[in-house]
């Protein structure tokens, strides 16, 4: 079993750097379900000391064939690199949230400000646009007044607060300001927003409303 193990990580390593250098983050879907089922392969080979080797060995070169073969494949033709990776989403749009996108995507507004504030970006208001690209991370260009509103923000020590996500309230957070439900309805009715239901995503900091309604054009 010791000696299968050390010969199987050696021929791994061997395949994945036959496979080409690829950081983590960067791996396509086709590169992800090619390592698992590799991995898989080297597991079941380990755990059966009596199979041959080369029934694990072989299986694990052929998937390594294809995934060059489709490589060289996503190279040649963006149509089929498309098909395979995926295309990258606009979830920001000059400062307008697209939920469609999100909901093409299955990415909701948790994820949004989680890979936001990754990014040491405090507020959705100081976003020109965000890419979500087929590898999963968020490409962020931001507004061009936004580093004084940054360093504004930063003096004060305030945070985006979401009170409002996909057309309900966020009780707690309202809480956490001090503040009711009637207060934010009341704010939103001053605004215009008599609807709670058809705001997509709304936002407190600094004593400023940040409000995007649902599927706005």
């Amino acid at each position: 079993m010791v000696f299968r193990t050390i010969l199987l990580y050696a021929v791994i390593v061997l395949i994945f750097r036959l496979m080409g250098k690829r950081e983590i983050g960067e791996l396509s879907i086709l590169d992800l379900v090619v390592f698992i089922m590799i991995g898989e392969l080297a597991v079941l080979a380990i755990e059966r000391p009596k199979a041959h080797l080369i029934e694990a060995i072989l299986p694990m070169f052929l998937l390594m064939l294809i995934q060059i073969i489709m490589s060289i494949a996503s190279l040649k033709s963006k149509r089929f690199r498309d098909l395979v990776d995926g295309k990258p989403s606009i979830i920001i749009n000059r400062g307008k949230v697209d939920e469609e996108a999100m909901r093409r995507q299955r990415y909701n507004f948790d994820d949004l400000l989680t890979q936001l504030r990754e990014k040491d970006i405090r507020s959705i208001s100081d976003v020109e646009f965000a890419i979500l690209e087929s590898t999963g991370s968020l490409s962020v260009i931001e507004k061009k007044n936004k580093n004084n509103n940054k360093s504004n923000s930063k003096n004060q020590g305030d945070i985006t607060i979401p009170l409002i996500m996909d057309g309900q309230v966020n009780e707690d957070h309202l809480k956490k300001i001090n503040k009711t439900n009637l207060w934010l309805r009341q704010e939103l009715k001053k605004r215009g927003y008599r609807d709670i239901k058809k705001i997509s995503f709304c936002s407190y900091e600094n004593g400023e409303f940040y409000i995007d309604l649902m599927d706005e054009e």
